[in-house]
């Protein structure tokens, strides 16, 4: 069984934010034809581009991982080096946007710099973060360009919404260490669903065939205006002993941060196992989370099934049909109201869908819930019911069933019949084991500090 309890349901809070040459360069295939003989002008260039002996430097320091190995670049600069006006450093997932991955890794190397552009396969957010910034931090009193390019630095996330969240979370260790600013957050959709893409006015993928998409995007990013984004500590508490093979966003923590003051109907054993994480889009648990983690399994089982965004839906929608969640109503089970619990942080859900609905203010206020931001301190939790009700609550013919809006979340867990409970964050599922003898328990809080993102529109 799982019940909810919710604290602050309505409250009422601030918004935190306001919404050369380079010579042609054919790329054939791939949906980059389209792009033979693109040329870019010198001074567009110059300004992505950071001084040629501080990206070396900065690179040295993350390859080495010592915020000392890129020194001897600052010792030998020149006053050749002109500054930057808008510094851009770029994380890319080649593998995601099917084959056109690697196209715009290049693509984006050859437009600013191979030194700018990280292939998140061999440079990690958090060392970019540790090794990377700190290099500038370091130098910043005695270097006017490192000083500069910290301050006004910005980063282009080319990847779907588990690598945003990624980067997200590693800068996000600046808020807790005070290094401000923190760098904002502009996004090149490459993923599936793109839903933070899309919240944040950069569509739902990314025109690869236009001949200044990548061009665009980059002015975008440099010129976009700031905004932020809530995120939303999770700790799971478990029974010990019981093995979980949790998400990547899901890491184990020695310091069980769960609320004691608050009443647990169940038993909690002496020795229980702890996980944390963050998500930015939703969490959820139930028959959606179950579907994503059959999908997510068959794709790493059959990864020539997944070739890109359309046959990755096809292939999702036809597994949700085979899990019989079209074909087992509710009622079937009177003790069910619903089969999956989606706690919602943006106002798009799988791939742009916005099942909470835009509500009128009457229904609003008999409701006692207020209209849903990005950045208001406040999850819409909602609930889906069988396949046929989720079906016309995805393509917008009706909202979902409306439970509550909340500050902060406690979910009890406790097994029965069923021996596991399948839950997710931002598309991450895991199936996690339940006791029949102790609760499993789930909180839910927002993090004191908003994600600071860039505005695509």
């Amino acid at each position: 069984m799982a019940k909810t309890s919710s604290e602050g349901d309505s409250p009422t809070a601030s918004r935190t934010g306001s919404r050369s040459r380079m010579g042609e360069s054919s790329l054939k295939g791939c949906g980059f034809s389209s792009f033979t003989g693109f040329r870019a002008e010198k001074e567009d260039v110059l300004r992505l581009a950071m001084p040629r002996y501080l990206r070396s430097a900065m690179l040295d320091c993350i390859k080495k991982k010592d915020v000392d190995a890129g020194d001897r670049h600052f010792q030998t600069s020149g006053s050749e080096d002109d500054p930057c006006e808008n510094p851009v450093v770029v994380f890319i997932n080649p593998r995601s946007g099917g084959r056109n991955g690697s196209v715009l890794q290049d693509r984006l190397q050859h437009m600013i710099s191979q030194e700018q552009v990280f292939d998140l396969h061999n440079v990690k957010p958090d060392e970019f973060v540790r090794y990377g910034l700190g290099c500038l931090e370091k130098w910043a009193e005695k270097d006017n360009n490192a000083k500069e390019t910290r301050k006004n630095i910005r980063v282009v996330v080319a990847g779907g919404d588990g690598t945003v969240g990624w980067v997200l979370g590693c800068l996000g260790v600046l808020h807790e260490k005070d290094q401000f600013p923190v760098p904002p957050v502009a996004i090149i959709p490459l993923g599936t669903g793109n839903d933070l893409a899309r919240s944040f006015g950069w569509g739902g993928s990314f025109p690869f065939a236009r001949r200044s998409a990548i061009k665009r995007a980059l002015q975008r990013a440099t010129n976009g205006r700031i905004c932020h984004l809530d995120s939303w500590h999770v700790v799971v508490q478990m029974p010990g002993g019981e093995v979980v093979d949790p998400p990547h966003s899901l890491k184990t923590t020695e310091v069980c941060d769960v609320d004691q003051n608050l009443k647990i109907e169940g038993c909690v054993p002496d020795k229980v196992n702890c996980y944390e994480g963050v998500f930015y889009n939703y969490f959820s648990i139930g028959m959606d989370a179950q579907v994503a983690y059959g999908f997510h399994h068959l794709r790493n089982e059959k990864p020539y099934l997944a070739q890109g965004p359309i046959s990755n839906k096809i292939i999702y929608s036809g597994y949700s049909c085979s899990q019989g969640w079209f074909l087992t109503p509710c009622m079937s089970d009177p003790s069910l109201s619903v089969r999956a619990i989606v706690a919602l942080n943006l106002h798009s859900y799988g791939s742009g869908r916005n099942p909470w609905g835009n509500l009128k203010p009457d229904y609003l206020q008999k409701r006692g819930f207020v209209e849903a931001h990005v950045d208001d301190g406040i999850l819409e939790i909602f609930g889906l019911k069988q396949g046929w009700h989720a079906s016309f609550v995805m393509v917008e013919l009706i909202s979902a069933k409306h439970i509550a809006q909340a500050s902060s979340i406690r979910l009890e867990l406790s097994g029965g019949d069923w021996r596991d409970a399948f839950l997710q964050m931002d598309g991450e599922p895991w199936k996690q084991p339940m006791s029949k003898e102790y609760s499993t328990i789930v909180e839910i809080k927002r993090v004191p500090f908003p994600s600071v993102m860039v505005n695509g529109e």
